[in-house]
């Protein structure tokens, strides 16, 4: 498994289109990507403007995927203004309990 997160900080004054938007891109990516397992989006109650991503995908070729879908380079490219800043990793499962 290949695994992404992803803690963006988003411009206050976007955060409720960039919650919207987000969603609906984790949503597609879940419904058209074969290999995207899991793609929660989860933000912090006290602060609207800080949104965490936690992507699970069959290997590194599905991201490549994901990352190449015109959803998510549509999402992306919209987007992108509203982003203040964005720290991204990715990890191998090693276990899952």
């Amino acid at each position: 498994m290949y695994i992404v997160t992803v803690m963006l900080h988003v411009d206050s004054r976007h955060a409720d289109a960039f919650r919207a938007r987000v969603v609906d891109n984790a949503q597609t990516s879940r419904r058209r990507e074969p290999g995207c397992l899991q793609f929660d989006v989860c933000s912090d109650p006290m602060h609207k403007d800080r949104v965490f991503l936690y992507e699970v995908y069959a290997d590194r070729a599905a991201f490549d995927a994901h990352m190449a879908s015109p959803h998510f380079k549509s999402f992306e490219k919209e987007s992108a203004p509203w982003i203040t800043a964005k720290d991204v990793r990715s990890f191998e499962r090693i276990h899952s309990a």
